[in-house]
């Protein structure tokens, strides 16, 4: 049965730095993808990266984030989502996502970052941006 544990999330005032975790159990391989998606009330959950375990490619919702965020795997395939110059905008709930697939990319964006392609989720860590 596969798991997702969320760690992480906050407060933080503009222009700080939070760091959130998603410790994966239940996968027998590294073929599948693994990302953080993020949801505000009233609207929909929206992708913001995802990275593949076992080929380690990595893929933005918005590249304008790579400069903000940055994505990881540990040993233990703990995804890290370390995200810094924190701002309004990013507050909302945040979750971990799992899909099993060979590549996180399926051939287009609309694809590869729909919430709907992704069956395994966390139970959500809210990430506040205030001053």
């Amino acid at each position: 049965q596969v798991q997702l544990v969320e760690s992480g999330g906050g407060s933080v005032q503009p222009g700080g730095s939070l760091t959130l975790s998603c410790a994966p159990s239940g996968f027998s391989d590294h073929g599948y993808c693994m990302g953080w998606f993020r949801q505000v009330p009233g609207k929909e959950r929206e992708a913001v990266v995802v990275k593949h375990v076992g080929a380690g490619t990595v893929y933005y919702n918005d590249d304008t984030d790579k400069d903000r965020f940055s994505i990881s795997l540990d040993e233990a395939n703990t995804l890290t989502l370390q995200m810094s110059q924190l701002q309004p905008r990013d507050t909302a709930m945040y979750y971990c996502a799992a899909d099993r697939r060979w590549t996180c990319w399926t051939g287009n964006s609309a694809s590869t970052f729909n919430p709907k392609k992704f069956p395994y989720w966390g139970q959500g860590t809210q990430v506040t941006v205030s001053s």
